[in-house]
């Protein structure tokens, strides 16, 4: 069945013809609507504080959305905080990365990104793995980052620096939309608690927790980025527009097995014990 409109629940671009969608909507006729889901609102400068984290006493820092990066560099400023040129910046996704020039000049010793599966994330966090790290986390967030570092014992702490909220989604009409673009759990859970999920379209979501929140409130997800062959989401849309305008049945997404991660975290646990071992060996021989 043909898709005519697209429901993406981001702000609407202030330049429309600069934005990811706009040249997929000519290319398959689709009208794309814009409206956020959710608010963001960053933490107060006392509530930070009363997390305790001394951010010079770190040497690097952890992004998972451009959220984070805002309200980080907000609290730095409102606490006075000048951040050191030394501080190292690693991204989960290059599009992360590449906001921070917002704040920082761009140099690539200094910024790191993953392509935004969790399992890249974590190799690229262990290759700094002698850093100290700031987790810059959202409220709500999933445990799976921080319980993951913490096995694999990295020196971080976790840090809140904003806390969503659901948008009033009543005025909208959602069976308009032949598709949904959705970016957060934050996204699955207001809509599920505005709209009986039986009457939703299609749905797209970006990144694992996306995908995870939305396959256990019952939605069947069709399109999920990023992933190495699938970097954005506008580029997952594109590929289903495609199929669908091929008449091809296009197969639930399916949720990566926990069973999978705990063998890719433990056999990431048994290298770094490895190399631990080697360098205790060397520095003994030298000796």
């Amino acid at each position: 069945m043909k898709v005519n409109n697209v429901l993406v629940s981001q702000p609407r671009p202030a330049v429309i013809e600069k934005a990811p969608f706009y040249e997929l909507s000519k290319k398959h006729k689709v009208e794309i609507d814009y409206f956020p889901f959710i608010r963001i609102e960053g933490i107060s400068l006392k509530e930070f504080r009363s997390q305790r984290v001394e951010i010079l006493a770190h040497t690097a820092v952890i992004f998972t959305s451009r959220t984070t990066v805002d309200n980080f560099f907000r609290i730095c400023e409102e606490s006075r905080i000048t951040v050191p040129e030394t501080m190292k910046y690693i991204c989960q996704t290059e599009a992360v990365a590449l906001y921070l020039q917002k704040y920082i000049v761009y140099r690539k010793r200094k910024i790191s990104f993953a392509d935004g599966s969790f399992t890249n994330f974590i190799e690229l966090i262990i290759k700094h793995k002698d850093e100290k790290f700031i987790l810059a986390l959202s409220e709500p967030h999933k445990p799976e980052l921080p319980e993951a570092l913490t096995k694999l014992k990295m020196q971080f702490d976790p840090v809140i620096l904003a806390r969503t909220v659901a948008a009033d989604l009543s005025e909208l009409d959602i069976k308009n939309f032949g598709l949904l673009a959705l970016y957060s759990p934050s996204d699955v859970k207001a809509i599920t608690e505005q709209f009986d999920i039986n009457d939703l379209p299609a749905v797209a979501t970006f990144g694992e927790g996306t995908l995870r929140a939305a396959v256990a409130a019952g939605i069947k997800v069709k399109a999920m980025a990023p992933t190495p062959e699938i970097p954005s989401m506008a580029k997952a849309v594109d590929i289903y527009l495609t199929r669908i305008g091929k008449g091809e049945e296009v197969e639930d997404v399916a949720v990566m097995d926990n069973t999978q991660k705990e063998e890719f975290l433990r056999t990431q646990q048994n290298k770094l014990a490895k190399k631990s071992r080697v360098r205790r060996t060397s520095t003994t021989e030298k000796k």
